[in-house]
């Protein structure tokens, strides 16, 4: 019980609630003093009326005419009316008052209290009193102890209605504030495992989508991505542990055969040029890893343009012409008439593309029907969508391995025997990501057809 109250939302839930409460309180007196005094004055005002026509009674008939007048009122009232006429030396003349109330004035109106002078039921009633002539005073009044009743009725009623809304209202929240506590614990006990090492726990969702079912959705997404991210990173240490120790073997290897076999400048330069060919392709692998890091967290994004992707293919596409003539392919450019306009960064897409048909042209050099079926580098536009489509009649890529494909440093089985760094594919696919583009890998029986997908500017706009 003491921990409950060391909650911030439980002593701001109490302290609202003193707050609603003693509004409430206050607001209900006011009603019901406003409700009392209402009536009051209402009281009041019927009640000079009629000393107004009594006292016209006098004018006309005298002070006898009152004298009789009074029973007949008492009676017609059932004894909620009070009268006294009396004398100016005091002497009752008519009226159910046994004396003139304390404190009231011969000319008064207001309230006064009346019946037994020691008796502790006395009552409290409302009158005007006034002076008719012929040395003699008329008091009428009206028992106001049932009014005073239904205020009190009115005040407990407000009182009783706010304090239990309140306690209704605390109770219900403290019932919320277990279920939102019991939902918390369930995040932080999984948030406790992922910190203990446990990357594959997610949070229990109730699919009831209200603001914490959301966020356990968007917490598990990034617990997912996170996951993913690590083991990338994970795999991508194990691949340079395997990939980039041969080179770098290899490297420190020509470099002592550099120092110590070479007799003349000649062999020591061409030793020294084979060492900076090998380094060459070392810095490239880092600075493709680089340059995928950096698009990973979509630091780039203030670079996007609107740019033509069609005409931008037919320039990248033109510059692997050569290329691929040396290397006995041909390589037929299709690009679809009409602006293809997309959201991107033009040195990045260019990159990408130049790395598909780079990958198309050396993964079909050794094929034997490249001769049969050239590199085909395309644009399919449609309403949503610009694809463009690199095929090539290379050995293609397994169903089971597409997807491992784009991933940092992986050579597949039938391309080991080819230069590479395994980065060409993922370099693409972040660029994809970046883009939110979607690529994809399929069959070109034989080869492979990539395909990159890019959303589509309107034209109109």
């Amino acid at each position: 019980m003491r921990d409950l109250f060391k909650s911030l939302q439980v002593q701001a839930a109490l302290a609202i609630t003193l707050v609603l409460v003693a509004t409430g309180i206050w607001f209900t007196n006011v009603i019901a003093d406003q409700a009392n005094q209402a009536l009051s004055q209402r009281t009041l005002a019927a009640l000079e009326n009629d000393a107004m026509l009594l006292k016209a009674d006098r004018e006309r008939g005298g002070i006898e005419s009152l004298v009789q007048r009074i029973p007949e009122l008492i009676r017609a009232n059932g004894g909620a009316g009070l009268y006294r006429l009396q004398t100016s030396a005091g002497q009752s003349l008519a009226g159910n008052l046994d004396r003139w109330p304390d404190g009231v004035a011969p000319v008064h109106r207001g309230a006064f209290r009346y019946g037994s002078k020691d008796a502790l039921d006395t009552r409290l009633a409302v009158g005007v009193s006034l002076d008719v002539g012929q040395n003699a005073t008329l008091l009428i009044g009206r028992d106001i102890e049932d009014q005073r009743e239904l205020a009190r009725r009115i005040r407990w009623l407000g009182w009783s209605g706010v304090v239990s809304l309140s306690v209704l209202g605390l109770g219900l929240g403290l019932i919320a504030r277990r279920r939102l506590l019991a939902r918390i614990g369930v995040i932080t006990d999984t948030s406790r495992a992922i910190i203990a090492g446990d990357l594959t726990q997610r949070i229990v969702r109730d699919n009831s989508g209200d603001e914490l079912d959301r966020l356990s959705e968007n917490l598990n997404d990034m617990l997912s991505r996170i996951e993913t991210l690590l083991a990338a990173l994970r795999e991508v240490s194990d691949n340079i542990a395997h990939d980039l120790r041969t080179p770098l073997n290899r490297l420190r290897n020509q470099a002592e055969a550099a120092l110590r076999e070479s007799t003349s400048p000649a062999a020591q330069r061409e030793g020294l040029e084979r060492v900076i060919e090998q380094s060459d392709d070392l810095i490239k692998t880092f600075n493709a890893l680089l340059l995928i890091a950096r698009l990973e967290p979509g630091t780039v994004a203030a670079t996007m343009e609107t740019l033509d992707v069609g005409k931008l293919v037919d320039d990248v596409a033109d510059l692997y012409q050569p290329v691929a003539e040396d290397a006995g392919l041909g390589l037929v450019i299709d690009v679809a008439k009409g602006a293809q306009l997309v959201k991107a960064n033009r040195q990045l897409l260019g990159q990408a593309i130049a790395n598909l048909i780079d990958n198309a042209i050396k993964y079909s050099a050794d094929s034997p029907s490249a001769n049969a079926r050239p590199i085909t580098v395309s644009t399919v536009p449609s309403a949503d969508s610009i694809d463009v489509v690199v095929c090539d009649s290379g050995p293609g890529i397994a169903p089971e391995d597409r997807e491992r494909a784009l991933k940092r440093f992986v050579r597949l089985e039938k391309s080991r025997s080819l230069p590479g760094t395994g980065l060409g594919l993922s370099l693409v696919a972040a660029v994809a990501r970046m883009h939110n583009a979607h690529l994809a890998l399929d069959d070109n029986n034989p080869g492979l057809k990539v395909i990159l997908s890019m959303k589509r500017l309107n034209t109109e706009t």
